[in-house]
């Protein structure tokens, strides 16, 4: 690499960082989601506004090809790697046994529902003009029935605690549903990337060994190998623990040589995060499935020692000053409001999405016998996409699934849903209609909230890391 592209490497990421940063404090003190932000500040730059003030600036800061693109490339895909790590990481134990009923059903109505209206869709409506290079129709069709389906832990777990209402038994169920809608989804996910990968790659990995094609073979062989890997690192993941037992929790004596250990801890999670995304390369599956797999196996179970210790927090640290932030602001350098935007196909599959959603979950919490009030609190929050919802625009538009107007449709969606729930909520609260304390818990002394309120509720999947994702 040249000092030329050198120097625009580190310019473009200068600017991208420092955008993503300013606006997502700014949407913080505006008490909205900062992963909008972020994406604002990279939108700044992209095509929509700097690429029609200054073009020429704007390709010589920001290449499409060469060196300097790569290396914003490279800082994007580990970006990603380590937002799914810690999306895997923070759905911790927020399951309570009195919810169970509840939880399962609306996690049944709430996700299959919208899940086979977003099937529907594909077959009813042609959808070949926002169809991406790969040309593969059952890919697309399983893309956009997630992009109907999904639900961000990390934005709507933000939200919540924002509003003061993240120990309430309406957060528990809240974030329990979304875990498992988002576990049952990413596999789900990684089987339409495996299916469009597999011909790219057709020299490399296990399907080519095993000379899986296209079509139903593709999707069998995908499918098992997805839960096939989950399966594995879930049993390794008990494994290694009952063979290597527990360190020290929180951080607790971490001093000389056992600080020295923690880092050694650090450099183990990312070795184990990079071995699983490329395990995952040579399966045919989405390297963002491994990373969130091993967040997953790792944190489950473990809220408390896992999330809290000092290897997470290195982790959490580094990944949401630098990586996290830069892949958002490129996540809105590519979007191009100015040729790849159709307001109508917009404004329709916001409707439909959101409609589709609200109503399954509502019937959903009817039926487990939560009140109208509550279930439309729950219909609503549940509607926010985040960054879930963002991650599954980006992987399809780089794997050729989707084409950039529906890149750009399902970026809005993620964005204007999120925005969304957090309004509804936040009115819901000045109303009286969602309290702010859980009436299942006894109340706490007013001196005591920071101390024994933290040990009596469970914290919500993804608090740690709202602010990036």
């Amino acid at each position: 690499m040249s000092d030329t592209d050198l120097f625009r490497l580190f310019a473009s990421l200068m600017t991208l960082l420092l955008a993503a940063h300013l606006m997502g404090r700014l949407f913080t003190r505006l008490r909205q989601p900062p992963v909008i932000g972020e994406i604002l500040g990279g939108l700044f730059f992209g095509p929509s506004l700097f690429g029609l003030i200054a073009p020429d600036a704007q390709a010589w800061l920001f290449p499409k090809t060469g060196p300097a693109a790569s290396g914003l490339a490279l800082i994007y895909q580990l970006g990603i790697l380590l937002l799914m790590f810690l999306a895997g990481i923070q759905m911790r134990a927020v399951f309570a046994r009195q919810d169970s009923r509840v939880v399962g059903i609306i996690a049944v109505v709430g996700m299959v529902v919208p899940f086979a209206f977003g099937l529907l869709l594909v077959q009813v409506v042609d959808l070949s003009d926002v169809m991406g290079k790969a040309a593969d129709k059952t890919a697309l069709t399983l893309v956009i029935a997630c992009a109907v389906a999904i639900t961000s832990i990390p934005v709507i777990s933000r939200i919540m605690l924002d509003l003061g209402i993240a120990g309430t038994a309406f957060a528990r169920v809240v974030l329990s549903v979304a875990v498992l809608e988002d576990i049952v989804l990413n596999v789900v996910i990684a089987i339409a990337l495996g299916m469009v990968d597999s011909g790219k790659h057709d020299t490399f990995g296990a399907a080519a060994l095993l000379g899986v094609g296209s079509g139903y073979g593709s999707v069998a062989y995908h499918a098992l190998v997805s839960v096939g890997f989950f399966g594995l690192m879930a049993v390794v993941s008990v494994v290694a623990r009952r063979l290597l037992g527990g360190g020290p929790k929180n951080g607790a004596g971490l001093r000389g040589g056992a600080r020295d250990l923690s880092h050694s801890r650090v450099a183990v999670q990312l070795s184990l995060v990079l071995a699983a995304a490329g395990g995952c390369l040579f399966l045919g599956i989405t390297p963002m499935y491994g990373a969130f797999v091993v967040g997953l196996v790792a944190g489950w179970g473990r809220s408390q020692e896992t999330a809290g210790s000092e290897p997470a927090k290195a982790v959490h640290g580094f990944a949401t000053g630098f990586f996290i932030p830069v892949y958002f602001a490129v996540v809105g350098l590519k979007l191009d409001l100015v040729h790849s935007f159709a307001p109508l196909f917009t404004l329709l599959f916001i409707a439909f999405a959101c409609v589709v959603k609200a109503a399954s979950v509502y019937a959903g919490a009817r039926w487990a016998g939560r009140p109208p009030a509550d279930s439309v609190n729950l219909a609503v929050a549940m509607n926010a996409r985040g960054g879930p919802g963002i991650v599954l625009a980006t992987l399809s538009y780089d794997a050729g699934i989707i084409n950039a107007t529906l890149f750009t449709t399902l970026v809005l969606t993620a964005v204007i849903t999120s925005l969304m729930a957090g309004s509804w909520l936040e009115r819901a609260i000045s109303r009286g209609l969602l309290p702010r304390t859980d009436a299942s818990l006894p109340p706490v002394a007013e001196g005591a909230e920071g101390s024994e309120r933290s040990e009596r509720r469970p914290e919500p999947a993804g608090a740690g890391a709202g602010q990036a994702s």
